[in-house]
Order: C-alpha cells, then structure tokens, then sequence
C-alpha cells in the first residue's frame, strides 16, 4: 500500500487572497512550497490535490479555468522535479447543490484512495480550513491543520520524521 499527502489548494499550495483564484495572475505559489513537495515525493510519498472549487457552481469560473491554472502548476512542479498523481476539485457549492465531494465531506479522498492504494494509516490531508481536517477524519487519515499562506516545510519534516 502506498502512503499520501493530499494537500488543500488555496492556502496551502498558493496564496489565499480571500476571493475565488481562478486566473494565472492570481495564482501565486507559497513559499517554500517546491521544497516541501520534494521532501515528501524524495520519502516516497504520493502528492495529491483535493480542492473546492464551488466558484464553477455559481457560474463564476469554469471548468477549463481550473484545468488551465492546474496544468500550469503542474507544469512549474514537474519543472522542479515534482509529481503530482492526482488532483481532485469538486465543482460543487452549498449555495447551489449538495454532494458528498465537497469538503468537508470526503468521497474526493476516498476516491484517491482507493484508486491509488493507500495506506490511511501512514496518509495525511494539509489544510487551512476545518472543513479539511473534517474531511480527513471522515476518510480516516490524519488532518494537519496550518495557517493559510504559510510554509509547509516544517510540517514535512515532522512528517518524515513520524512527529505527527
């Protein structure tokens, strides 16, 4: 079985700026977030997004947006060496529909899991939100709960090294 870090989006990944990114101009990585992910892919740790993206819903952005913005972050990663196995959005928002995607509900990490085998047990979600660390305890990995925009460095290191 294989072990993951899933990673929230906005706040996590890039900048948290308190309105929908959805554009290339918006879309700001947060520091030390390269180092980070090669710290975890290098302990052979899967890397995997999970993201509301509930702007789609309410007719604000599209689907294509989101895969545009996707692709240029994988692109930056892959440049730096980084694989991401899998990103997982839903489209959804409470305002317009229900779903069990949406965190803090968990089907996109149990999809995750099941598709790539992991291990919950040595598996943990990154986010800035309760409804992240909601989700985790709902798919029975360990919810890390960090201050949006902040560097994931030190939490990967406690990772590593089994202090959570």
């Amino acid at each position: 079985m294989n072990k993951a870090v899933f990673l929230d989006r906005d706040g996590v990944i890039n900048r948290e700026i308190g309105s929908y990114v959805y554009t290339k101009e918006k879309f700001v990585i947060n520091d030390e977030l390269i180092p980070a992910l090669q710290l975890l892919q290098q302990n052979d740790f899967l890397l995997i997004i999970i993201s509301n993206q509930g702007g789609i819903s309410k007719g604000l952005y599209t689907i294509d947006d989101v895969d545009e913005l996707h692709n240029g972050l994988l692109d930056v990663l892959s440049s730096n060496g980084i694989e991401i196995n899998a990103i997982y959005f839903c489209p959804h928002h409470t305002e317009q529909t229900r779903c069990l995607c949406r965190k803090p509900d968990s089907l996109m990490l149990e999809r995750a899991i099941t598709r790539f085998e992991i291990d919950k047990d040595r598996s943990y979600l990154i986010g800035d939100h309760e409804r992240d660390i909601l989700a985790a305890e709902k798919a029975k990995v360990t919810g890390i709960l960090i201050e949006s925009n902040s560097s994931l460095l030190s939490v990967c290191h406690k990772i590593i090294n089994g202090e959570i």
